[in-house]
């Protein structure tokens, strides 16, 4: 089966989704950044997928070190036995975010575009020719929920969760939960699921070791 079907058939059973940060207490008790990862579970609590930043080499760990939660990053999601499902690629930016998102073969599914605005964190859904197929508004007063939301209406919801003491008070390691409501387009789903892991790096990485 093809990574692109694969996703697309994951995204479609679940009505939700709970993404949660991994993190070791290495990294906690030294304060010194590591490859973000995530691991993704479904309705039934069970393991879908697994996501990592990828790259070894020093100069990522000097991005990771100097540029932060600015650094570029490929992040790959893989099912348990290791097949790649998603790339998400973010390109060097000066100000306003952009993820690119691919299938395991490298073919475009879409983007997402941060936009400015007053009051609220915007963000354009977009599908592999440019069409704009939904909006993410992040309302000034519940900083950590994002509405989805189609010619005006919501259909759907990314939150930041509680993740316990430990975590929320020395790391930046974060909890999400994606609900996907009315939304029924495989390729939007998929797309604000890859929305989840930009959200966490522009609003929620930690900046100070």
């Amino acid at each position: 089966m093809r990574s692109d079907s694969t996703a697309l058939t994951l995204f479609q059973r679940h009505h939700t989704l709970r993404v949660r940060q991994k993190k070791e207490w290495g990294e906690i008790l030294t304060g010194i950044e590591t490859h973000n990862r995530y691991m993704v579970v479904g309705d039934d609590d069970q393991p879908l997928f697994f996501v990592g930043e990828v790259g070894d080499s020093v100069s990522a760990f000097l991005l990771r070190m100097f540029l932060k939660a600015s650094r570029p990053f490929t992040l790959e999601l893989k099912t348990p036995d290791g097949a790649i499902l998603l790339r998400l690629k973010r390109p060097w930016h000066w100000w306003l975010s952009r993820l690119n998102v691919e299938d395991g073969m490298g073919r475009p599914l879409g983007s997402i575009q941060q936009r400015f605005a007053f009051f609220e964190r915007l963000y354009e859904v977009r599908d592999a020719s440019g069409e704009v197929l939904a909006m993410l508004r992040g309302p000034f007063f519940k900083p950590w929920t994002f509405n989805v939301e189609q010619n005006g209406r919501e259909v759907g919801k990314i939150q930041k969760q509680w993740s316990g003491l430990g975590k929320e008070l020395f790391t930046s390691a974060d909890n999400f939960g994606v609900t996907f409501g009315a939304i029924e387009d495989p390729r939007l789903r998929t797309l604000v699921v890859a929305t989840t892991f930009l959200i966490d790096f522009v609003h929620f990485e930690k900046r100070d070791n």
